[in-house]
């Protein structure tokens, strides 16, 4: 069988192809692709290209369409997600590395788990405890859903710190009791504002350097600063203000996962708890992906979060 699939350039863009999709294997589903969210990721290498060879999407929801030769506990039909399901129309995956989703509910664009994986693990990191203090800089899509975390969290104070007045306001919604536009005011300015607030931990959401400065400005002496943000290349940090601050600093990347994120994502995103509907601003088909990229990219268009369909019911 052949199926539509995407393939990024070494030294960026991106082209589509057609791939052989062959009969599941032993222990493998084959999965028909819903829908796929665009990771930050995936716009870093469409603009920048990478070294080696990338997976083609890997915030999926797609449907078991077969069944391969020992494979228990999956059915024909089931609505799943899991590690692998990207913009691949068609893909044999391992039926142990997938998890059902709840039948009826959100829309497909709606179920993008793997993202709410990583907050997950974010959220675990943060080790917050009632009463706490904790600062979040950055509000893009991954940094609203932190925040959708952490406003239930039962902290005295979360504040929110990004460049752009509407993620600010989603913020608010979201549960920030406090936000600083650092477009309007400079960073020296808010970190002169927040330094007697005692922070006791501050996740650094953006993947820059001027995040990171920030962010570690904000944390008090034995407080904690998370990285959440991917920094791409290299980074410089404030090893004098670590050290006599007595600053923990942890990694809150996807392999730094203290248990399998995948179920309390999916069931966060269930109940409610955690919701896509407000930061998914923008739907297309595949045929459209190229051109969302350059969207993405540029950050037009009111773009937060963007998602491809790539088959409609």
């Amino acid at each position: 069988m052949q199926a539509r699939s995407v393939q990024y350039g070494r030294a960026g863009g991106i082209e589509l192809i057609d791939v052989t999709v062959s009969d599941p294997g032993p222990g493998e589903v084959q999965v028909q692709a819903l829908a796929c969210g665009i990771c930050a990721w995936d716009v870093h290498v469409f603009q920048h290209g990478f070294a080696w060879d990338v997976m083609p999407g890997h915030e999926g929801v797609g449907r078991v369409v077969k069944i391969g030769p020992g494979v228990t506990g999956l059915a024909e039909g089931m609505r799943v997600t899991g590690h692998g399901l990207g913009f691949t129309e068609y893909a044999n995956l391992p039926a142990a590395q997938l998890h059902p989703l709840p039948v009826g509910g959100h829309a497909d664009e709606h179920w993008i788990v793997e993202p709410v994986s990583c907050v997950v693990t974010g959220l675990d990191h943060c080790q917050a405890k009632a009463g706490e203090r904790v600062a979040l800089v950055g509000c893009g899509f991954m940094g609203l859903l932190m925040l959708q975390g952490l406003g239930r969290s039962m902290l005295e104070q979360v504040v929110a710190i990004d460049l752009d007045a509407g993620r600010l306001a989603l913020a608010r919604q979201f549960g920030a009791t406090e936000t600083f536009n650092v477009s309007e005011s400079d960073a020296d300015a808010v970190a002169e504002a927040l330094a007697d607030r005692g922070f006791d931990t501050v996740v650094d959401t953006t993947g820059s350097q001027a995040g990171l400065n920030l962010a570690s400005r904000l944390v008090r002496p034995g407080g904690r600063l998370n990285l959440f943000g991917w920094n791409h290349g290299t980074a410089s940090f404030p090893g004098d203000l670590w050290h006599m601050n007595g600053i923990t600093v942890v990694n809150s990347a996807p392999n730094a996962a203290l248990r399998d994120p995948f179920p309390p994502a999916i069931r966060l995103i269930e109940r409610g708890l955690l919701d896509l509907k407000p930061l998914v601003t923008h739907v297309v088909p595949l045929d459209d992906y190229p051109d969302l990229l350059a969207t993405a990219a540029s950050r037009n268009d009111g773009y937060i979060k963007g998602v491809v369909r790539l088959h409609h019911d």
